[in-house]
């Protein structure tokens, strides 16, 4: 169980996440990430396209182009390019992370997930909670 003051945090956290998963421009699913270490923000994303290109996230059917970058990716790929290190972090993130993200997660040293929606493969989860990454889910902000 999470203790009183954390969850607290948690709740701040997410709430962020929330409000920068509306800069996305995708259409289909807009998700936002933020990746707290000893409280301070180091890095945030959502999901999109690389830098540079058109921000159209789908393709003429609907679907989602095969380079669009998951939220969680782009924060992770802000951190590598910056001094900071994920190392003993925690990734708040809208939607839990894809089995993809999940392996950059556990390589990046992400320690912590915090999550609001579920993903409906857990398979990402599921590698997570194997690697010994904590893995919490709050759905209601509040």
């Amino acid at each position: 169980m999470i203790e009183k003051k954390q969850y607290k945090y948690d709740i701040a956290y997410l709430r962020i996440a929330s409000e920068w998963s509306k800069l996305s421009y995708c259409k289909r699913k807009q998700v936002g990430a933020i990746i707290v270490r000893d409280r301070m923000i180091i890095s945030d994303g959502y999901n999109g396209t690389p830098s540079g290109f058109e921000n159209c996230c789908e393709d003429e059917n609907g679907l989602t182009q095969w380079f669009v970058l998951h939220a969680e990716a782009n924060a992770i790929s802000k951190v590598a390019r910056s001094t900071q290190t994920c190392e003993n972090a925690t990734l708040y993130i809208t939607l839990s992370p894809c089995k993809e993200c999940s392996k950059l997660i556990h390589q990046s040293g992400i320690k912590r997930v915090v999550f609001q929606h579920g993903y409906r493969d857990t398979s990402g989860l599921e590698f997570l909670e194997k690697a010994g990454i904590i893995v919490d889910q709050i759905e209601d902000l509040g």
